[in-house]
């Protein structure tokens, strides 16, 4: 949808709808009460929207207690300026694509209610608009996360990965069994595998291999990339502890190793299983059954891995 008829207030909404009569319950954090709740990098994000396109967390919940724990996290970004660090109009154009991410995990999960797989479902959406005003946040700002860790913002338009942060580790403080992310997070992905092969991370061997067997099982390929430690020397800052961006090519497995930071809640030595999906979200030619606009990206071959996992 045009991102003038659905921005975080519409995207809340469309969730909440998704879900009613499943027996989920839905709850949301909006507007300053992030702050008050400690989710500092996804208010400092959309702090810019106009008050009807507040930044929120939704969180949805389905399922018996009793069940492994599988959370799910989406990228909502309803629409992607580019912030401070602008888009050029070629690239900004598409970016009502940019809550791809959410719609992977509300999709997802809904495949999973309609299963009745046995887990104990938790979804979470950070839904901002990445705006330009008074309040935008700046190159060399420096804020600290949910989890204590500072981060120099070195590009505004790094956005994505900074609201993940926040909701990682959220994602984490119930020690889920599995935490999976989808999120339209980088350029590089799309540069090394095109528009319809997501790049997926994991940090588990095991969870690597059966996500690609399962995936081409379905003909919804995903592909393996590295979490390579050594990187970590370039998302490092000076005055903080890591940078958003490191501006340099690579930044698929950047991204990645900023994201695998706030895995794990805060002061806990126990790490969930993760998988991240830098996805395109995106049809740009058409064929038949796959109309040009919004598309699923490794999304079957995800709920292939998940039946396989959980049944």
């Amino acid at each position: 949808m045009p991102a003038n008829h659905l921005g975080p207030a519409q995207l809340e909404k469309n969730i909440r709808a998704a879900v009613k009569g499943t027996g989920a319950k839905v709850n949301a954090v909006k507007d300053k009460e992030l702050l008050k709740q400690n989710f500092p990098l996804v208010y400092m994000v959309g702090e810019a929207a106009a008050d009807d396109r507040r930044p929120r967390l939704v969180e949805v919940n389905w399922g018996n207690a009793k069940h492994p724990k599988l959370t799910l996290v989406g990228k909502g970004v309803c629409f992607d300026t580019g912030g401070l660090d602008i888009k050029p109009s070629g690239p900004m154009r598409f970016m009502k694509k940019d809550m791809g991410g959410a719609a992977h995990v509300l999709g997802l999960a809904m495949m999973i209610i309609a299963a009745k797989l046995p887990v104990r479902l938790r979804v979470l959406v950070a839904a901002v608009e990445n705006s330009i005003s008074g309040p935008a946040f700046r190159a060399g700002d420096v804020t600290k996360s949910r989890k204590g860790v500072t981060v120099e913002n070195t590009n505004t338009d790094a956005e994505g990965r900074l609201i993940l942060a926040d909701t990682l580790t959220y994602a984490s403080e119930n020690n889920p069994d599995l935490i999976i992310d989808f999120a339209t997070l980088t350029g590089s992905a799309r540069a090394a595998l095109g528009p319809d092969v997501p790049a997926v991370f994991a940090n588990d061997a095991k969870m690597h291999n059966d996500l690609r067997k399962h995936s081409s099982s379905v003909q919804d390929p995903v592909w393996p990339m590295p979490l390579h430690q050594f990187y970590r020397k370039h998302i490092k800052s000076d005055v903080g502890d890591v940078v958003n961006s490191a501006g340099m090519p690579g930044d698929l497995i950047y991204s990645a190793l900023f994201l695998e930071t706030f895995v794990g809640a805060k002061n806990s030595k126990n790490i969930p299983n993760w998988i991240h999906l830098d996805c395109n979200a995106w049809e740009n030619v058409g064929r038949t059954g796959r109309p040009k606009g919004g598309a699923d990206t490794g999304l079957r071959g995800m709920f292939e891995f998940v039946k396989k996992r959980y049944s």
